[in-house]
């Protein structure tokens, strides 16, 4: 009588579970795998030396061109973001849900803000006839709460 396996079956990761749904095409190399896990857990939109420096605590021998090169890829093959914010530096986002940046102009914070109802990009812009709206990239810019109130 065959016995049991007390193995279970290990449950997915969102990576993984972002890759399936996306029909992502991207080998998992753990250096990929440690770059999502540290966007996955970041609410602070980290530039790439930021993502470095996290990464190096966790990976050592980890370099910053690896690093560059991770982001390369997850960012293509539409597994995290790349945020634009005029001049700076690139910073990365793993929220994938419909959501614009808003980027706090005194202390540099950037914050996730996502549409109070369902948002129709061509109901609020007078767009070119016969455009298709595909996504959109915008950044909001102001002051944060915490600046606000020590002014």
């Amino acid at each position: 009588m065959p016995t049991a396996s007390t193995r279970s079956t290990p449950s997915p990761t969102g990576l993984q579970c972002r890759m399936a749904l996306l029909g992502a095409d991207v080998r998992l190399t753990p250096h990929r795998r440690e770059v999502f896990e540290v966007l996955a857990s970041s609410t602070d939109h980290p530039t790439a030396t930021d993502v470095f420096d996290r990464v190096k605590a966790r990976t050592p021998s980890i370099s910053l061109a690896t690093v560059y090169n991770c982001l390369e890829h997850l960012t293509s093959a539409g597994l995290i973001k790349q945020v634009h914010l005029e001049r700076g530096q690139s910073r990365y986002c793993a929220n994938l849900h419909e959501h614009v940046h808003f980027h706090c102009e005194t202390c540099g914070k950037v914050i996730d803000a996502h549409p109070a109802a369902d948002f129709d990009p061509a109901k609020f812009w007078v767009l070119p006839k016969g455009t298709k709206v595909t996504r959109m990239d915008i950044a909001i810019h102001g002051t944060c709460d915490a600046c606000a109130a020590k002014s």
